[in-house]
């Protein structure tokens, strides 16, 4: 256990105390450490409006794609589950691609693009649904809408590999003793016998979910830039990046990278006793 315990003690635990402890001082990088105390965190939520805008987006980014991208992700998984196994790997890789994918975002850019040659508005424009091109990513009522949508796209990761490998390691005895005590439908079989066999893979799920919808950033500044029309599309990561990346002020930049922290730390510890709630 000494490489992984090493490396894990360097690479995770490391960082997070260094966090915690920079996020109590005034740090530039080039100068030592200066003790704050609190000063940061009651800057950041009493004088740093767009914190609280970064706040709001990232907390409705994580409420949009991690609950529907964690379904989807299981959906799809128990309906390939029946197929033959090459059509199933097939699928596998169909869904499992976009996640792959590296610099997509310029797909999603020419789609979405502002002007009357873009791929969406020349077919409302063909169609006379709009009277003039739709700015998709500069409109502040737009933003959102589109950087939700690639993100459920790019959502079939680790998780939906998960499912897929739990589905496929079940025991099948279990059915066969469920049917003859009384199991009618898939769904009854869904709930009262595939998900409790699944816990593992659910809340291996159930993590990366969580860690890739609190972590939405490099997404959004790609397709809408960096910061967005009115900040609509700015996260707690995009933040965490303009104060520590451009600003260097890294003591707030971790006081506000401690707070992410916080909340995902949280949502996975009430995920985690529902889920093992459920398998119990």
């Amino acid at each position: 256990m000494a490489p992984f315990v090493t490396l894990f003690t360097v690479f995770t635990v490391a960082p997070i105390l260094s966090s915690i402890v920079l996020s109590f001082t005034h740090f530039n990088m080039f100068e030592p450490p200066e003790w704050a105390g609190f000063e940061n965190y009651v800057r950041m939520f009493f004088d740093d409006d767009v914190f609280l805008i970064a706040l709001r987006n990232t907390l409705v980014f994580a409420l949009l794609t991690g609950p529907v991208g964690y379904g989807l992700s299981f959906l799809f998984a128990w309906f390939i589950n029946e197929f033959p196994r090459g059509l199933r790997a097939a699928l596998t890789v169909v869904f499992y691609g976009p996640s792959l994918a590296g610099n997509v975002y310029f797909i999603w850019t020419y789609i979405f693009s502002g002007d009357s040659v873009g791929f969406l508005n020349s077919i409302l424009g063909r169609l006379g649904l709009t009277p003039a091109p739709v700015q998709w990513l500069t409109d502040p009522k737009t933003v959102m809408g589109v950087v939700t949508a690639v993100i459920l796209w790019l959502s079939m990761g680790a998780g939906f590999l998960a499912f897929v490998a739990g589905l496929q390691s079940k025991d099948r005895q279990i059915y066969e003793a469920a049917a003859i005590d009384g199991i009618r439908n898939r769904f009854q079989e869904l709930w009262y016998i595939t998900l409790p066999q699944m816990t593992p893979q659910l809340l291996f799920g159930a993590v990366m979910t969580i860690a890739s919808s609190f972590a939405v950033g490099y997404e959004a500044m790609s397709l809408t830039g960096f910061p967005s029309t009115d900040y609509r599309a700015h996260t707690l990561v995009l933040h965490i990046m303009d104060f520590g990346s451009v600003r260097f002020e890294m003591g707030y930049a971790s006081a506000v990278a401690v707070v992410l922290f916080a909340i995902m730390l949280t949502v996975w510890v009430a995920v985690n006793n529902a889920l093992r709630g459920h398998g119990e």
